[in-house]
């Protein structure tokens, strides 16, 4: 299971936010002296992603993300406020070796359908989501958009049954109810999408020690394990180190 050690951008800084709310922010400083820091400590490949863009479209840190992909000394995997293929192809011949989108692949699947067939294993789909009530209790995994103040009215599920026989690199699942919080992964969302999927799937969102790293590392359904984990504050912070973080994403 591969380390992908988180830097969000928010207006040039490297943050972090709580579930995904704009207003629980956290500054850590400069993202590329952020992406050097954890490159020394012994990274071997960073997720980078531009909060403003995911959340109003543009490019406002375009520049700042293609500077940490030409400087970081590592591959780069980067999403946020991709809505088309000129965006893409701007990342993608800019020297990020792998694209996460979300929003264009829900709303645009013959946007995405072309990219896959451009970059076949380079794009991914970020599947964001929360938890809603359902029907007679149930829970419904809710995939959000646009920087995830909106939902797209579509289970995870779903989603996931759309993106069948396209050349993905893989999926990113993200809690977005246990992002930033430090509180543990959805371990048994998790399990339910390596049993569905036959894509490579990164989690994402509430690891918080080298315990759940492990944990991470061993689930497995289907024959399938994890490919990978995105883990920011744990790492931001000092909870963990870069090395002990590596060490626990070893089966």
């Amino acid at each position: 299971m591969d380390l992908w050690p988180a830097i969000d951008i928010r207006d040039g800084r490297c943050v972090r936010l709580l579930r995904g709310e704009f207003s629980s922010e956290t500054v850590y400083g400069d993202p590329l002296q952020q992406a050097w820091a954890f490159v020394a400590a012994g990274a071997s490949r960073l997720h980078v992603v531009d909060l403003d863009a995911a959340l109003k479209g543009g490019s406002p840190n375009r520049g700042v993300v293609l500077n940490i992909a030409a400087r970081a000394g590592v591959p780069v995997q980067a999403g946020g406020g991709v809505r088309d293929e000129s965006a893409a192809s701007e990342l993608l011949e800019g020297g990020v070796a792998r694209l996460v989108v979300g929003t264009l692949a829900v709303e645009r699947p013959a946007v995405l359908a072309r990219l896959v067939d451009r970059w076949p294993g380079r794009v991914l789909v970020g599947l964001d989501h929360r938890s809603a009530s359902g029907p007679n209790g149930a829970v419904r995994r809710e995939v959000a958009v646009h920087g995830w103040v909106a939902s797209a009215g579509l289970e995870l599920e779903a989603v996931l049954e759309r993106l069948e026989g396209l050349a993905l690199g893989g999926v990113v699942v993200t809690d977005i109810d246990r992002d930033g919080t430090e509180s543990g992964p959805d371990l048994a969302g998790l399990e339910r999408v390596l049993a569905l999927s036959a894509f490579p799937v990164v989690a994402s969102g509430g690891v918080a020690s080298v315990s759940d790293l492990v944990r991470l590392a061993e689930l497995s359904a289907a024959g399938h394990r994890l490919a990978g984990a995105i883990v920011g504050r744990a790492l931001l912070s000092g909870r963990m180190s870069i090395k002990e973080a590596i060490v626990a994403c070893e089966p």
